[in-house]
Formats: structure tokens, sequence, C-alpha cells
């Protein structure tokens, strides 16, 4: 059938199985809107505030429900406002389809109104970025698209149109989306089994590879049928439930001082699909000292970081939930009852703990409430700070799905487009975003999205009017100049959720926390909580940089 461009971009999209998309229109991208008026019975939209947010939404979309997000935008400064959203959603590997519209082609390298080569721009923090002048190339380029989104190691993929390509009018045939192929090498893995097979001390590592490649249950498995403990990276925290004897928590700059334990003292070390990223490893020459008697086994969808920070004796490139899958169907059941024993005898002297004092609100009380009120069932998105850590620490994830944080790129201002993208995903779940008031005001215009379209989640907002993270590390390694790093803002919360649509409850004492949260789960309403807490709360344990990951700080001292 003839459609214009514009339509094919709709029915490709309903071929890939989209149903759901976020963006803001602007003039450019006027005639992809208009024909979405006309599809709007088949793809629902959300017109965010601001297109980062959308671009996050559309982040959030993909890690709660495991399919591609998709993002609209305009040309010039509606392009350029994804780039930092798209390296967000690139950078931790998920699938992102990012379409924007640009000026006719006739009008291209002209400096035209709102002209930027946004392929260009987003070539960098893409696994691929296009630009599409002929209308006979746009739906294959859209399925083209979305294949390398979501092959071998996942990312965003940017698609530029010019305005006149979404007018024109082409021959239009429908296509069965292309099958992916997920390979493991199976030598690898008969190799891998016997390295396994001669451990006495185990030691799982897992990254965010077993949450895209689907492999929680085998994980599970995995560490059952091999006896060992886990611990996980922060883009794992949701692959296995924390609540297990086996969890160990996170590993890195803010891990478990068990889990540097048990790495430091593990005779194998499976790392299960990670990057081995700076803020896991710490300081990486002392990380691969720290190991250099363990047999390190890594098994990763992408050659290319087998060796790229840390060394590793034996490496299986491979579709981790398969690699994990034929592994268990390659090892005896194995038991290493002193090894349990002694990692649980560590977990039980290092607990992680945030004092307070009387009707002191701590982020580990509000956390582990949110979890008892919540049945531990909630999907829960974060901003970045010293909120997002406390997070990962105290709140006890259980289910496959259900968190959504920046990890990599560390994107203050991500969490409550992530959390409405991830209500649009999961519309049964109860959705909190964690902020702290630094995040906050970087995208709270976003309540009013949750305000227009009724979406009922929960903003929790730790105020400690300061940039607490950056305010840590003042406190230890610049003599407490606090440069620039006292927030202080007098913003009225309450009268600003008003102004907003938004019901606001406050806590300040920690008799309060039950109650207010429950009412916040149960009430079907967007709410936003500020919960008043002391500037002088800090994220521990932590380790201190270019120190050993072996050496976490427990407690600080300031003199």
């Amino acid at each position: 059938m003839i459609l214009n461009g514009s339509e094919i971009l709709m029915e490709t999209l309903l071929e890939q199985g989209v149903d759901t998309v976020f963006g803001y229109p602007g003039g450019a991208i006027l005639n992809i809107y208009d024909a979405l008026y006309k599809y709007s019975g088949r793809i629902n939209h959300i017109c965010t505030s601001h297109e980062q947010h959308a671009a996050h939404a559309a982040d959030g979309y993909a890690r709660i429900s495991g399919r591609t997000g998709v993002v609209f935008a305009t040309s010039g400064p509606g392009a350029t406002n994804l780039v930092t959203a798209i390296a967000t959603a690139n950078m931790d590997s998920i699938p992102l389809v990012a379409i924007t519209a640009n000026v006719n082609s006739d009008l291209l390298g002209l400096d035209s109104f709102q002209e930027v080569d946004i392929a260009s721009v987003a070539a960098p923090v893409t696994k691929k970025s296009y630009l599409v002048k002929d209308v006979a190339q746009l739906a294959d380029t859209v399925r083209e698209a979305f294949f390398i989104a979501n092959d071998g190691r996942k990312g965003a993929v940017l698609i530029d149109i010019t305005k006149d390509v979404t007018s024109a009018r082409c021959e239009y045939e429908h296509k069965a989306p292309k099958e992916h192929d997920r390979p493991a090498d199976v030598k690898g893995i008969d190799e891998a089994a016997e390295i396994i097979r001669s451990a006495k001390k185990p030691y799982i590592f897992a990254g965010g590879g077993v949450r895209l490649s689907g492999a929680e249950d085998e994980l599970s498995a995995f560490a059952d049928r091999i006896d060992a403990p886990v611990s996980l990276s922060l883009m794992a925290k949701d692959c296995l439930d924390n609540m297990s004897d086996r969890c160990l928590g996170m590993l890195g700059m803010h891990g478990t001082k068990v889990s540097s334990l048990a790495l430091i003292n593990a005779d194998v070390i499976i790392a299960v699909g990670t990057r081995f990223s700076d803020r896991v490893t710490c300081n990486t020459k002392s990380f691969a000292n720290n190991i250099s008697g363990a047999k390190v086994i890594h098994i990763d969808i992408d050659p290319k970081e087998f060796d790229k920070n840390v060394r590793a004796d034996h490496k299986i490139c491979g579709d981790v939930r398969k690699v994990l899958s034929l592994l268990c169907d390659r090892l005896e059941k194995a038991s290493h009852p002193e090894w349990m024993a002694q990692v649980a005898e560590w977990k039980r002297t290092y607990p992680l703990m945030q004092a307070g004092v009387g009707e002191d609100v701590t982020p580990q009380y509000v956390l582990e409430s949110l979890a008892q009120v919540t049945g531990r069932e909630a999907v829960i998105t974060t901003e970045v700070g010293q909120h997002q850590m406390w997070t990962a620490e105290f709140y006890p994830f259980k289910d496959p799905h259900t968190l959504a944080t920046s990890g990599g790129l560390g994107t203050m201002g991500y969490g409550l487009g992530a959390a409405i993208g991830a209500k649009m995903a999961r519309p049964d779940k109860t959705v909190v975003n964690i902020a702290g008031d630094g995040s906050f005001y970087m995208n709270m215009a976003e309540l009013t999205t949750l305000s227009k379209y009724d979406i009922p989640v929960i903003e929790l907002v730790f105020n400690n009017t300061v940039l607490g993270m950056v305010r840590q590390w003042q406190r230890l390694f610049y003599g407490e100049r606090y440069s620039q790093t006292n927030v202080e803002k007098p913003t009225d919360f309450e009268k600003l959720g008003e102004a907003f649509g938004i019901e606001t409850i406050t806590i300040s004492k920690k008799s309060e926390v039950l109650e207010k949260l429950d009412h916040a789960v149960s009430c079907g309403r967007p709410v936003l909580i500020n919960v008043l807490i002391d500037k002088d709360i800090n994220v521990l344990p932590m380790v201190p940089a270019g120190a050993s990951v072996a050496e976490p700080m427990l407690e600080i001292k300031v003199n």
C-alpha cells in the first residue's frame, strides 16, 4: 500500500511491537505527530515537559518491560536535549530508539532554523545513528535500528528523518521482525566447568548483563548448583533476592564489607555480565592483585570487555542466560559448607547499619519501611547521589525488572522520567522514584506530567538541603570546604506540589514514616513525599578514590 513517510514510521513501529512512545512535538516533526494522531488508538504517547525526560521515560520503560524504549523529538534543540538521556541508556546497554525529525533535505548544511546534524552529534553515544533522506529507505532503516538496539550488547540507536521524507509517499509492505541469534562458546563452557568443579571457595559477581539477558532464574540456579555466594553490581541489584542467604549485596566503592572479603578469599571468581567498571574495581591494579590467587572466569556477550579492565584466566563469549544454563547442565551439585559458613559469619559481623537517635529519620528506616508497606514488590527508580546508594544498600529487592537507575553515566535528573516510563510498562505495580533534593530540582517540572495524565507515581525526596554525595567527598578530602554544595533553596514543597496538582506529604520524624508511606502507596494518586533528613548522614561503606576495594571505610571521622 502507498503511505507517506510518517505513516510508514507508525506501521513499522507497530511491526516492532511498539505500543507506547514518549516525546515532545515541534515544527520539523509535525508530520509524524499528525500521523500519531491517526494511530492514537494503537500507539499511546506521553508528552513530558522536557525532551531529556521523555528519553529517560523511554529508558525506564525499556528497563522495566524488557522491551525497546522509543522517544520522539523535533530538530535542533529538541534533538540535542535527548543526548544526555541517549548516552545514559547506551552506557547501561539499554535498548532505546530515538527518532528525531530534521529540516528538509534541501536545507541541510545551510544553518537553517533549528537545524543540527544530530546523527553526528549522537554517534559517539549510540550503537549507530542514521540520517534518512529517502522515504524508500525509511522502513528498513527503522527495522535495522530496532535489531541493532537489541543485538549482542544492547544499546541506543538514533534515527534522524528529514521533514520532506515524513511527507513523501512510498510503497509499504509489512515485514516480521528479524530474529536474534544468541550464541554461546560451547568449548569455553566445557573448560569453565572444569575450573568451577575444582573450586573450594567459588564466588559469583553478577552485573547488568544478567538482567539484560533475562537470566535471573539461571543465576539463582547456578549459584545453588555450585554452592556459591553472589555479589551484585548496581545494575544487577534486582537480579537476585537481596534477602537470600547467598546475596552479599553490592561490590565496589559503596559495596558491602562482606562482598570485598568474599572476593579476596575466593579461589574461583565467576564474573557474569559485567564490564568491571571503576566503581566496582576502585583501584583496578590493586583489584587485580587482590584476586591474583584466584582463577577468574569472565562471561559476557561483548568480547571487547575481556581483559579491558581486569585480566581473566578464562573467557566465555555468549548470552549470559544460555551460558549459565549450559554450565548448570555440565556441573554436578556442589557443597561448600565451610565456605558458606564463613560468608554467613561475615554477614553477621558486618551488617549495613545507619544509626538514628529518637525520632531522627534515617534513609535506612524509610527504605526498609517502604519495603514493608509494599511487600518488596514495588518498582523503584532513582536519581543519582547518596539516595541512589542508600536505595541499593537498604531496599531489599526481590523480583527482576524492579529497578531503574543510571549506573554508568550517573545522570542526575534521570529518575522521575524513568518512573513515568516504568509505570507505563507496569501499571499494576507501585512505582516509587527515590530522589535527593539536588536531583529533584533538575526534573520537578515532570510532576505536572504525573498530574496531567494522573500517573500514580510516588516521588520520594530525601531532603537534606545539600548535594549530599559531593558534600561527603568535600567533608572527607577537601577540608570541609563546602563549595557550592549547600542547596538550601527556600522551596515550600507543599505549595509546589499544590501548584502542580500533586498531593504532598512531609515526613520529619520516625513515628510518621509507616503511616504516611502507607497512605502514599494506597491512595492511588501521584504523591510527592518530602523526607527531611540530616545533611551529615553519609553513604557507608565507602572506598576512597585510589584505594583498594578490599579496604572500605566503615565510618567517617573528621577532625
